[in-house]
């Protein structure tokens, strides 16, 4: 039976190179998948997931207005699907976490979302404030901050390495935009510099 997964962590888990392990495996195995990833992060170009350590794939992208299920079910009439994965899952609308929970559950189509579970003032993104709410399975994806502890927050940086409180829930960045930092240290805004 098709299962909704949502993994999800702070930045810098590792989440895009599960999914390409992921996808690897199915492909590997003679099945057939498709990749979405958000319209949003187009750090890499459109249309295509980059994991950090340098593995890629081509994908397809979703945007505000995607209807996901419908894709899918295009997609399923001239080739099997075998299996959903999506990247940067938090910028999911309410209505795409619902037409995920519609590919589990009346195609009977495994989708397996990754993402990052809160932004940078520690609330929730809409698409995993419901996945957490309708995923079949949820996994933590771990990764540390500068003293050790698990990091499970993030802190948005500026051009000159402070610590930025306001703006946008939605910036795209990396490295050089964002830390991963434990509870602790996000409410004290310490991102392990030196003082």
């Amino acid at each position: 039976m098709a299962k909704l997964y949502f993994n999800y962590s702070s930045m810098n888990a590792g989440k895009s190179t599960m999914l390409l392990q992921a996808n690897h495996n199915y492909q590997e195995r003679g099945m057939s998948t498709i990749i979405y990833t958000s319209s949003v992060d187009d750090r890499y170009g459109k249309k295509e997931i980059v994991s950090r350590i340098g593995l890629k794939a081509e994908s397809n992208i979703f945007s505000d207005n995607t209807n996901i299920y419908k894709e899918v079910i295009n997609f399923n009439k001239s080739n099997r699907v075998d299996c959903v994965l999506i990247d940067e899952a938090q910028f999911l609308n309410k209505d795409q976490v619902a037409q995920l929970g519609q590919i589990v559950d009346s195609l009977d189509i495994p989708v397996l979302t990754f993402g990052i579970r809160t932004d940078f003032k520690g609330n929730l993104f809409e698409g995993s404030e419901y996945l957490l709410a309708w995923a079949d399975n949820l996994k933590e994806i771990k990764t540390v901050c500068h003293c050790g502890r698990k990091a499970t927050m993030v802190l948005r940086l500026d051009k000159n390495g402070n610590v930025i409180e306001e703006g946008d829930q939605i910036e795209v960045g990396g490295n050089e935009k964002y830390v991963s930092i434990c509870r602790k240290h996000f409410y004290e805004k310490n991102i392990g510099k030196p003082k």
